[in-house]
């Protein structure tokens, strides 16, 4: 079973290349961010068209989530329970799968912009509140997979400069533990499961997000910011983790590209 995580930059825009991917890569669960759609615009025949249902969680102009799956969903919550929060990042579904029922819950989580800042504050709040949520989903049911754009690189290894952007926005040591503090509750980074054998000063480091500016796709300058986390119950079935590039390649491509995790 496969689960995928991408932030499209813009549905509206990118469409036609995540149907071409889904066609290309059947997943199981596709999850997305920034939408930037308002709910009645998103477009549920395009996807049914070719095989998955969705759940979406719109907002105009910014932010917004979905997960397209080829099976029907159960108990679907927009938003974390309990955090009060104008806007739409996170969606959450029960998917079936062959190793019982799978929590699934996708976030585009709060940027921050910088830190000092009310908007790093924000993100600071956000990231206590769905840490909260998450510990409460795990109590509920053991397999539980969280996929998203987190917007924090883990560590250096997934920075195409971490000496240069070293305590900057993405890099801070305050992000970088909320996340380690994700991963206490019972989770393990997938990507990082399957790709131990990564080293901080190696020039091909993997990425999932590079900047539009100053060729940075093509000079590989990016940051590995979207992640699938399986929790503990899950980890003896994680058979890989990917991150697609081909994505990026396309003609007014996300800034970001798809991370597959399969679940053997």
């Amino acid at each position: 079973m496969k689960f995928a995580t991408w932030n499209v930059n813009s549905l509206t825009v990118r469409l036609p290349q995540v149907i071409d991917w889904l066609l290309a890569n059947p997943v199981d669960v596709l999850g997305l961010q920034e939408l930037k759609m308002s709910d009645d615009k998103f477009p549920v025949q395009a996807f049914a068209d070719v095989g998955y249902q969705a759940s979406f969680f719109g907002q105009k102009t910014y932010n917004g989530v979905a997960l397209l799956t080829k099976l029907t969903v159960t108990n679907v919550v927009k938003n974390i329970p309990n955090f009060a929060d104008e806007q739409s990042r996170v969606i959450a579904a029960t998917v079936p799968s062959h190793v019982g029922d799978i929590r699934v819950v996708n976030g585009y989580f709060v940027n921050g912009h910088a830190p000092g800042t009310d908007k790093f504050e924000y993100k600071m709040s956000w990231l206590r509140g769905m840490r909260d949520y998450l510990r409460s989903e795990l109590e509920a049911n053991p397999r539980v997979v969280v996929m998203g754009d987190f917007n924090i690189t883990f560590d250096d290894a997934d920075s195409w400069d971490p000496t240069g952007l070293r305590e900057t926005i993405h890099h801070t040591t305050e992000e970088r533990d909320h996340l380690k503090a994700l991963l206490a509750l019972g989770f393990v980074d997938t990507h990082r499961a399957c790709h131990s054998d990564l080293a901080i000063d190696k020039k091909d480091k993997l990425f999932s997000w590079w900047d539009y500016r100053d060729f940075g796709f093509k000079r590989n300058r990016g940051l590995r910011i979207d992640y699938v986390l399986a929790s503990d119950a899950l980890r003896p079935h994680i058979a890989s983790c990917i991150i697609d590039k081909a994505p990026r390649k396309n003609e007014r491509p996300s800034d970001h590209t798809p991370v597959v995790m399969e679940l053997g």
